[in-house]
């Protein structure tokens, strides 16, 4: 038998052990250098939209302009939020095509190609439900055998003194409207969404919710943004779009909302 006989009959086991194990072969060929690639690549572009608003504060700082001194730091908040989310997704879409003239991610891989639907709206619920139950038995079971896990630990979500009606409206404007419209466009659309052409489905929901994990930079955290990340990848490939996705996410930051900046003021 010729080497390129051999070569031909491997690849051939080595394929059919895959679809074995996940199914059919991805769009456009099996391709694992992308669960690495594509990940680095959104994490870049995140990071570098960071490094350029902390660059902008420095600067300001370092000319003692003191910008908290002008602006609401909520509204500060705010424009450092959507500057960062819509760096990173300018970054990561249109950097390619200005770059090597590469074709603009279709709104199909993005998963906008639609509107939200009713089936969207009904499913958003049910799946916040489910994914609250595992997440919670998960953190459980994470206490238990390992006691000293700081499972009460707060996030820091860039809003601290909500001295009026107009912080509290930018906080929920930022946290339950633009997070969640702007993650999951880049997770669940465009990173998923180019993952799962490549290589399987179920590994490109396992790097994508771990990505997502990550960038949250807390372990408690994370342990509950991946398990919501795994849902949400699994509700794209079941809807085809973001949307319910979208609103699960919403659910979330709004009762997270809720328990932050309102739920300790009742009756106070």
């Amino acid at each position: 038998m010729s080497a390129k006989s051999s070569n031909k009959s491997v690849n051939h086991y080595v394929g059919g052990v895959a679809r074995t194990i996940f199914g059919r072969a991805p769009e456009n060929g099996w391709q694992w250098p992308m669960l690495v690639l594509l990940p680095l690549w959104v994490l870049l572009a995140f990071v570098a939209s960071s490094w350029v608003v902390s660059a902008v504060l420095y600067i300001a700082s370092w000319l003692s302009f003191p910008i908290d001194s002008y602006v609401r730091p909520s509204v500060l908040q705010t424009i450092l939020a959507v500057i960062v989310y819509a760096l990173t997704l300018s970054i990561v879409i249109a950097g390619p095509y200005l770059w090597k003239k590469r074709p603009i991610v279709p709104l199909q891989t993005l998963g906008l190609a639609r509107l939200p639907t009713w089936t969207d709206i009904g499913l958003a619920p049910i799946t916040y439900f489910a994914y609250v139950i595992i997440t919670a038995s998960l953190l459980a079971a994470v206490m238990s055998w390992f006691p000293g896990f700081p499972l009460d630990q707060a996030q820091d979500v860039g809003f601290q003194a909500m001295g009026s009606r107009i912080d509290n409206l930018l906080a929920f404007l930022t946290l339950v409207v633009l997070s969640p419209l702007a993650e999951e466009t880049l997770f669940r659309g465009y990173l998923y969404g180019k993952l799962k052409a490549y290589v399987p489905a179920v590994l490109a929901a396992l790097v994508t919710s771990l990505l997502f994990a990550l960038v949250h930079f807390q372990l408690n955290v994370g342990i509950d943004v991946f398990v919501l990340s795994l849902f949400l990848c699994g509700l794209r490939s079941l809807t085809g779009s973001i949307w319910a996705g979208v609103l699960v996410h919403m659910i979330k930051n709004g009762v997270a909302y809720y328990a932050l900046f309102v739920s300790p003021f009742i009756g106070a």
